[in-house]
């Protein structure tokens, strides 16, 4: 007996003794949260790849390529203020067509990522199922590709600032750490949509309507005085942690001099801010990892 147990040193170990001595786990154990944003990591030149070659074919058969990135948010601009400017006589807002385009072009940033977002798993069955890689991945380069849509369009917003008579000043500088925070925002919203549209492929009819709900409720065609001027104080105040209203805020005060504002000070929209990037950011990638093993099944 003492021979055998010689000769063969796993003996009378269990099976979980045994796969703890050989580094063993469960096939479809998902990782630790660590392990997988180490993985992540190593896969980020997958991600930005994966980005760049989905931004360059979602224009790739129109004749105007990605010059319809800015024409869009421009041609949406251009109905929004014959509607609201002229129309309903919001133009009385200070230079209300750079007030307008910066809440589009900020706003649309959150909500084409969000709407992207949603099939960024089921759109990609066929890569998830052939390769092993990270799957926040997918919906990461959602957010990436919308950030380089919007380096482009901050780019137009800018001459239409300029164009309307804002002047240049050291403000302009507020967008770089509003813009970073949005995007850590949207990162987080866009694995929380993918996994839920990995679920409900229904998701993706019900996001337009959301959308345009959050558009008409975060002031982006409209002043935001209106909020003040029309809802209890209460309300008034709720609307203030609204936080695409707190992103497109910051924008404004960045760019435009006269721009009505809300009631909040700049610390705590700053404060809003970054907690909604926290929250949003880490909430939302803790939720994508929960589902890792449930993606590309079924």
């Amino acid at each position: 007996m003492a021979n055998t147990a010689l000769a063969d040193p796993d003996s009378g170990l269990t099976q979980a003794q045994l796969a703890a001595r050989y580094g063993l786990r469960v096939a479809d154990q998902p990782p630790s949260l660590a392990e997988y944003s180490r993985r992540l990591w190593h896969y980020r030149h997958f991600t930005a790849t994966y980005a760049n070659a989905k931004l360059v074919a979602s224009f790739s058969n129109a004749r105007l390529g990605q010059l319809w990135q800015l024409l869009t948010p421009l041609t949406n601009a251009a109905v929004y203020y014959l509607i609201f400017g002229l129309v309903l006589e919001q133009s009385r807002t200070p230079n209300f067509i750079a007030y307008l385009c910066t809440g589009l072009f900020i706003f649309n940033f959150t909500q084409t990522a969000a709407q992207n977002g949603t099939t960024a798993i089921s759109s990609n069955l066929g890569l998830i199922r052939a390769l092993h890689f990270p799957r926040a991945c997918l919906p990461l380069a959602v957010t990436v590709t919308q950030f380089q849509q919007l380096l482009g369009s901050i780019v137009v917003l800018l001459a239409i600032v300029l164009l309307t008579g804002e002047p240049i000043t050291f403000g302009w500088l507020i967008l770089v750490p509003a813009v970073l925070l949005q995007t850590v925002f949207n990162a987080g919203l866009t694995m929380a949509v993918a996994r839920m549209g990995a679920k409900a492929s229904d998701l993706r009819q019900v996001m337009p309507f959301v959308m345009r709900a959050w558009m008409y409720g975060s002031g982006v065609l409209y002043s935001v005085t209106l909020f003040e001027d029309n809802l209890p104080g209460w309300a008034s105040r709720l609307v203030e942690f609204n936080p695409m209203l707190v992103y497109i805020e910051l924008a404004r005060v960045a760019l435009l001099e006269n721009a009505p504002v809300l009631n909040s000070s700049l610390p705590q929209l700053w404060l809003v801010a970054v907690a909604w990037a926290i929250v949003m950011g880490v909430g939302g990638f803790f939720y994508f990892w929960r589902g890792e093993q449930e993606y590309g099944r079924g």
